[in-house]
């Protein structure tokens, strides 16, 4: 059903979405800021501990407690009853005049058969909770490209071998990210944090609050390997170091 609505519809019905969480962002005094802000401090800080009892109590809580504030808002109550209303179109819709499926076969003209391609699977899984590492043993190199929510992302490029140029790009919510690098490769650093730290080959940021920083390996431009490592996260630490 929902694969017949356009990305236009979609995206007229999340900006009318976000218009009413901005609006309520706005009229809420801070409560309800305060209040994600809490929650996701607790899921973070319970999650890291999830092993020891007193965390997972602390994690269902936030969890929970996050929940119940999206449910109360606004904007989700109108993609819920857009949802809905969408689901009843599409219902009667379908009872006036049912889809028939009728099998066609037909070869593609020559000039519009696709281009053979081939599937590589991603190095890291989308994750929104939950640590992530590469391999610990030697593995095969595949960019990144990933965001995630809670946890913590580490990537250790001393286990494979890196092509001449390599792209890792991170976007994270709440967490931190380490990436170990080998002596000869080459490095471009962007990255970008709301609130947290950053330390690259022992470059030391102790606090970065809505910044961009970026940085260069000497040799970068005319060595190789080198990797170009694009990170954003709202709340965490990056550390970029040689191994």
């Amino acid at each position: 059903m929902f694969n017949r609505l356009t990305t236009d519809t979609l995206n007229k019905v999340l900006i009318i979405g976000a218009i009413l969480l901005v609006a309520e962002l706005s009229f809420s005094n801070g409560d309800l800021v305060f209040t994600v802000i809490f929650s996701s401090l607790f899921i973070y800080f319970g999650w890291n501990r999830y092993q020891k009892i007193w965390a997972k109590v602390v994690f269902w809580i936030g969890f929970i407690l996050l929940i119940i504030t999206i449910f109360n808002m606004t904007a989700f109550r109108f993609l819920l009853i857009a949802a809905i209303i969408y689901f009843f179109y599409h219902y009667v819709r379908s009872q006036k005049s049912p889809e028939r499926v009728v099998p066609y076969f037909a070869k593609e003209p020559i000039d519009q058969q696709r281009e053979p391609l081939i599937k590589i699977e991603p190095l890291l899984q989308q994750r929104f909770f939950g640590d992530q590492k590469t391999y610990e043993g030697a593995y095969e190199w595949r960019d990144i490209n990933i965001h995630g929510g809670f946890g913590s992302r580490i990537i250790d490029l001393s286990n494979t071998v890196l092509p001449t140029e390599s792209i890792i790009s991170i976007r994270h919510f709440v967490g931190n990210i380490t990436i170990y690098v080998p002596y000869e490769v080459e490095v471009h650093l962007l990255h970008s944090s709301m609130m947290g730290r950053a330390d690259l080959f022992g470059m030391h940021h102790e606090k970065l609050l809505n910044q961009s920083i970026s940085y260069i390996t000497e040799g970068y431009h005319s060595n190789s390997p080198r990797v170009k490592i694009i990170t954003s996260i709202w709340s965490g630490d990056i550390e970029v170091k040689r191994r």
